[in-house]
C-alpha cells in the first residue's frame, strides 16, 4: 500500500526530471554555436512501481540517461566529404596560385618572350655587324633567361612552402592522435559499468575525428553500432573497440596511439618523407598510402614518392611542371649551343662534367646520340681550310690514342683532311684536344686552336652532322658538352647568356666564318623555333618546337587548374548538402530550444502543485489528529 510519502517522493521526481530538462535544455542553447557540440535529451521513464493488491501503484519518474541525438553513419559521410573538401579546396587554391605564373592568356609572359628573342636574332640576321643589334639581342636574351628562372623559382618556392607546411601539418596531426588516445580513456571511465553515456566527451572525440580527416583523411572504426530510436529516429550510438586509421596504418589504437614519423635529415634537398611508427620502432614509409585531406593534397603537388638517387619527387604535380620548365630549358640551352657552337672561334671549352674519360660517351648521362660532328678550320678570309668528320657509336670515347675510337683519337690521327697532298695544314696540326680532371670533382674537355695558326687568322668551329634536315638529328656533341656555349646553365633556374657575352655582347657573332657580314649562323638561331626537338620529361617524351612544348607546359596547368577547380565545385555540394543532413540530425535548434524551456517549466510548476497537494493533505491529517 503506497503511502502519502511517496506521493511526496513522486512530485519530487517531477521537479528533478523537470529540472534536469531544464538545465539539459539551457545547456543546448549556450552551446548552440559550439564547434562539434551534438544536442542533448533527458531520458526518462517510470520509476518501479509500488505492488498492491489493488494494482501496482505508480511511483514517479527516473532519469535513465542525457543522450546525444547522433547518427553515425551520417557522421561518417560528413567526415569523408569534409576530407574530401579540405583537399579540393588546398589543391584548388595551390593550382590557383600556380597558374597565374603563366599569363600567357594575356600574352605577356615567357612564350611572349621567346617569340621577341627570336625576333631578335631576325634583326641580327639582317645586320649581322651592328654592335647596337647585338646589345639588343643580348638584352632580349637575357629577359628571357630572367623570365624562366623567376617562373621557374616561383615554382620551386611554392612546392618548399607546402614542404614545409608537411611538418607544420603532421605535428599537429599527432598531438591530436595523442589526445584522441587519451580521449578514450576518459570515455572508458565515464560509461563504465552501463553508466550514462560522456556526451561532452563524444563530442570533444568527433571534433578531434573531423579535424584528423581534415588534416589526412583519417578515418575511425567502431566494434559496435547500437540503435537508439527511442531517442530520435535516425541517433544510433557507438561502442565497444575503437580505431582511427590512415591509409591502413591505424594511428590510435585505444588508448595508445602510433605517432607518425616525419623527417628530412637524409634528403639533401630537404624534402620530408613520412613513415608509420610500429610499436617495436620500425619505420615503414606510408606517403604513398595517404591520398585525402590537406596531408594529401600536399603529397599530390609535391609528390609522394622521393626518388632515392636525387632525392627529389619523382611524381607530383607541381614537379611534373618543375621537370617540365627544366626539359624546355635545357632542350632549349642544348639545341642553341648546338648551333652556336658553328660560329668559328680559337677556343672551346665544355661544362663541367661527370664522365669518365675512358668510358662509353653514349653510356652517360649527357644528352649525346650517335651520329657524328665535323671539326671546320677556317682561314682569315673565311675559307675552308680542312674539315674532318668524328664518328661517335656506342664504343666511342673521350680519351685514346691516335686511331682509337675515341675523340681525342681521331683528331689525333694524321690524315689529309683536305685532300691536298700537304700533311702540315689537317686538323691534327690546327687544334689541340686537352682533356682535364678537376681536384673538386668532374672533368672538363678543351679544344683550342695552335697559337700560330690563331695568329694568322685561323678559326675552327663545331657542325652537327645532321641524318636528316632536322636539326634534332645530330649528335647534340656541342649541345651536350656546352662547348662555345651562347647559353650558360643546365635548367630552367640558372639559365642565362653565357657570362663572357654578358660582359661584351659585341662578340655575339652572326655568321659561321670569321668574315664580316656572314649570317649563317643567325639563319640557324631563326630555323630553330620552327624546328622538332624531343623534350624529355620522366618516362614521356614530346617532340614538338620550342613554342609547342612551352603550350604543353602552360596547357598542362590550365587544364590541371580547371579540372581542380570543377572537382571542388562538386565536393563543395556534397559536403554542403550533407553538412546540412548532419545539422539537421545533430545540431541545436534555438526555437525547438525555447519550446523545450517551456515545456519543462510547465512540467516543474505541475510537480510544484503535485508537493503543495500532498502538504495541505499532511495538514489536514495532523488537523484529525488534533
Amino acid at each position: 500500500m503506497a503511502s502519502i510519502f511517496n506521493t511526496l517522493n513522486i512530485g519530487y521526481s517531477g521537479l528533478v526530471a523537470a529540472q534536469a530538462g531544464v538545465s539539459t535544455a539551457s545547456h543546448n542553447i549556450t552551446n548552440a554555436e559550439s564547434e562539434g557540440y551534438t544536442r542533448q535529451r533527458v531520458v526518462t521513464a517510470a520509476a518501479t512501481p509500488i505492488f498492491s493488491k489493488p494494482g501496482n501503484i505508480g511511483n514517479g519518474a527516473v532519469i535513465t540517461d542525457i543522450a546525444r541525438i547522433f547518427d553515425n553513419f551520417v557522421y561518417d559521410r560528413y567526415t569523408a566529404l569534409s576530407a574530401d573538401k579540405e583537399y579540393s579546396d588546398f589543391m584548388e587554391n595551390t593550382l590557383n596560385e600556380l597558374s597565374t605564373y603563366f599569363p600567357e592568356i594575356d600574352e605577356v609572359g615567357i612564350k611572349a618572350d621567346l617569340k621577341e628573342y627570336y625576333t631578335m636574332w631576325q634583326s641580327f640576321s639582317d645586320n649581322p655587324d651592328n654592335n647596337s643589334i647585338k646589345l639588343a639581342l643580348a638584352k632580349q636574351t637575357e629577359i628571357l633567361s630572367q623570365s624562366l628562372a623567376n617562373t621557374q623559382s616561383k615554382i620551386v618556392d611554392l612546392q618548399a612552402t607546402i614542404n614545409n607546411q608537411l611538418l607544420v601539418n603532421v605535428n599537429e596531426i599527432n598531438s591530436l592522435a595523442k589526445e584522441l588516445a587519451n580521449l578514450n580513456v576518459s570515455i572508458e571511465l565515464a560509461e563504465a559499468g552501463d553508466g550514462f553515456t560522456a556526451s561532452d566527451l563524444r563530442d570533444k572525440r568527433n571534433l578531434i575525428e573531423k579535424d584528423l580527416a581534415r588534416l589526412i583523411g583519417a578515418e575511425s572504426h567502431v566494434g559496435n553500432i547500437t540503435s537508439n530510436i527511442g531517442i530520435n529516429s535516425s541517433s544510433n550510438i557507438a561502442t565497444e573497440s575503437y580505431t582511427l586509421s590512415v591509409g591502413g596504418f591505424n594511428i590510435v589504437d585505444g588508448s595508445s596511439y602510433h605517432p607518425i614519423h616525419i623527417s628530412n635529415e637524409k634528403n639533401a634537398n630537404g624534402f620530408y618523407e613520412l613513415s608509420y611508427e610500429r610499436q617495436d620502432g620500425v619505420l615503414i614509409p606510408m606517403d604513398e598510402s595517404i591520398n585525402n585531406g590537406r596531408v594529401g593534397a600536399i603529397l599530390e603537388l609535391r609528390g609522394g614518392k622521393i626518388d632515392d638517387t636525387t632525392g627529389i619527387p619523382s611524381t607530383g604535380v607541381l614537379q611534373n611542371v618543375i621537370t617540365q620548365m627544366d626539359s624546355f630549358a635545357s632542350t632549349l640551352i642544348e639545341s642553341t649551343n648546338n648551333l652556336y657552337a658553328a660560329g668559328s672561334t680559337t677556343r672551346m671549352e665544355s661544362n663541367t662534367l661527370n664522365i669518365n674519360a675512358t668510358d662509353s660517351i653514349l653510356s652517360s648521362s649527357l644528352n649525346i646520340k650517335a651520329g657524328a660532328f665535323d671539326i671546320v678550320i677556317y682561314d682569315i678570309d673565311g675559307n675552308i681550310t680542312a674539315r674532318r668528320t668524328i664518328d661517335i657509336n656506342s664504343a666511342t670515347t673521350m680519351t685514346g690514342i691516335a686511331g682509337s675510337n675515341s675523340i681525342e683519337g681521331q683528331l689525333a690521327i694524321s690524315s689529309d683532311d683536305n685532300s691536298d697532298g700537304n700533311a702540315t695544314n689537317d686538323i691534327d696540326d690546327f687544334l689541340q684536344f686537352n682533356w682535364a680532371s678537376y681536384s673538386t670533382g668532374g672533368s672538363g674537355l678543351e679544344f683550342v686552336m695552335d697559337s700560330a695558326a690563331a695568329a694568322k687568322g685561323y678559326r675552327f668551329s663545331i657542325e652537327d652532322n645532321l641524318k636528316t634536315s632536322d636539326f634534332n638529328s645530330g649528335s647534340n656533341f656541342a649541345g651536350a658538352l656546352g662547348l662555345s656555349r651562347f647559353f650558360d646553365g643546365d635548367n630552367a633556374q640558372n639559365i642565362n647568356l653565357n657570362f663572357n657575352l654578358r660582359d661584351n655582347p659585341t662578340k655575339i657573332t652572326a655568321g659561321t666564318a670569321p668574315i664580316t657580314g656572314d649570317n649563317t649562323l643567325s639563319f640557324s638561331m631563326i630555323q630553330q623555333q620552327f624546328e622538332k626537338y624531343e623534350f624529355a620529361v620522366g618516362n614521356v617524351k614530346y617532340e614538338t618546337t620550342m613554342y609547342g612544348m612551352f603550350d604543353v607546359i602552360a596547357t598542362n596547368v590550365g587544364i590541371t587548374t580547371n579540372q581542380a577547380i570543377l572537382n571542388n565545385q562538386t565536393v563543395t555540394a556534397q559536403f554542403n548538402a550533407t553538412e546540412l543532413e548532419y545539422s539537421s540530425v545533430s545540431k541545436v535548434s534555438i526555437d525547438e530550444e525555447l519550446t523545450n524551456l517551456i515545456k519543462y517549466q510547465t512540467a516543474y510548476g505541475a510537480a510544484s502543485k503535485i508537493i503543495t497537494t500532498i502538504d495541505q493533505m499532511m495538514q489536514t491529517l495532523l488537523g484529525i489528529k488534533q
